[in-house]
């Protein structure tokens, strides 16, 4: 892994973005924001998926009236999706969001973004500059043929400067595409150029298949290279999908912990045991963790001891029984029926026992 890029650090509400601070994982609702009922239904189930930050779309006047409200009524950071109207920029601020996001392609020119920024500045409201493939001015796209990394970078450039010019720098990038060398590509480039937070993305990456595959690649390479201080996953799938997948993207590359790690090995012809569907029914009968533990399923003899025992809990599968292994241990012998349900005893007295351990010594 390659040392994180060094950034300037902004706050939104009680999150921090950037320096030193974890990579948050954000993710965007998907209801009409004028139904607050639907929209914070849909907020507090991310809350309890573990996002960090939230953002909603703000197409019309109402919907940004009903910002305040919203705001109110959640534990997380909101950060109000403007396109096109600068004006619903100015009431999104008057309501009280920690964040803006413009993009700089269709909000309407230099004056309205000034007109914009002085407002955020007078709160301390961070702006995300959403620079998009999909989106960019028609001169950059003239003048390289299309949407490419240049006229992204290009783009994100000529409204940092607006800003810059406003001397308010408390704002963060991105720079999405759906083609993902692209969005690397962009991110690459602009990394050498500033020092502003990123918010990583491929945009438009698709269904949950594709779009994980995609997402996993694309943040994950730039992840890896040290560049990135907040993400968002963006899927056609319930919102709290995204957050899943971004905080186990995370996870994989050491960058966040907490909730369960699951390892689970694919099975083969050596499997004694159904693998697949022991390992699918302990997942989901463990998913909803929120403290840290560290589970495996393993199902034959080559690599299953070795891999249950690295584990918090593991178990590997034999003819009829399951080993279950506890901080390296064999602790029980069970019929494979009782695989699950011993799995999640051992669990719950596992994330006692550790919660019990940790109160000692803080004592």
């Amino acid at each position: 892994m390659t040392p994180r890029r060094k950034t300037r650090q902004i706050q939104l509400g009680t999150a921090m973005v950037g320096g030193d601070a974890p990579i948050t994982v954000q993710s965007m609702t998907k209801t009409d924001t004028r139904d607050l009922q639907a929209t914070l239904l849909q907020i507090w189930a991310l809350e309890v998926a573990g996002c960090d930050i939230v953002r909603c779309a703000v197409p019309v006047r109402e919907a940004a009236e009903k910002l305040g409200e919203i705001k109110r009524q959640i534990r997380i950071p909101l950060v109000a999706d403007i396109h096109f109207n600068y004006k619903l920029a100015l009431i999104a601020l008057e309501q009280g969001v920690d964040g803006l996001r413009l993009n700089p392609g269709n909000i309407g020119g230099k004056p309205f973004v000034m007109e914009v920024v002085t407002l955020a500045k007078e709160r301390k409201i961070p702006i995300r500059i959403g620079v998009n493939a999909g989106s960019l001015e028609k001169d950059l796209l003239a003048k390289y043929g299309g949407p490419t990394p240049e006229g992204m970078v290009e783009s994100a450039l000529r409204h940092i400067r607006i800003l810059e010019e406003c001397h308010y720098p408390e704002m963060k990038v991105s720079l999405k595409a759906s083609d993902v060398p692209m969005m690397i590509d962009a991110y690459r480039m602009l990394a050498d150029q500033v020092d502003y937070p990123f918010h990583l993305g491929v945009t438009e990456a698709g269904t949950p298949g594709v779009g994980t595959i995609k997402s996993a690649i694309g943040l994950g390479t730039l992840l890896a290279e040290g560049i990135g201080d907040t993400i968002r996953v963006s899927l056609s799938s319930d919102p709290t999908e995204e957050v899943k997948v971004g905080i186990d993207a995370l996870k994989a590359l050491g960058l966040r912990k907490g909730g369960l790690t699951f390892v689970a090995c694919p099975s083969c012809g050596r499997a004694d045991v159904d693998l697949v569907k022991l390992a699918k029914e302990v997942e989901e009968r463990l998913k909803d963790l929120q403290e840290e533990v560290h589970v495996a399923v393993m199902g034959c003899e080559v690599n299953g001891p070795g891999e249950a025992r690295a584990a918090d809990i593991g178990v590997a599968g034999g003819r009829g029984i399951g080993l279950i292994f506890k901080r390296g241990q064999v602790i029980r012998k069970v019929p494979e029926s009782e695989i699950v349900q011993t799995m999640w005893e051992e669990v719950e007295k596992f994330l006692a026992e550790k919660k019990a351990e940790q109160a000692s010594a803080a004592d």
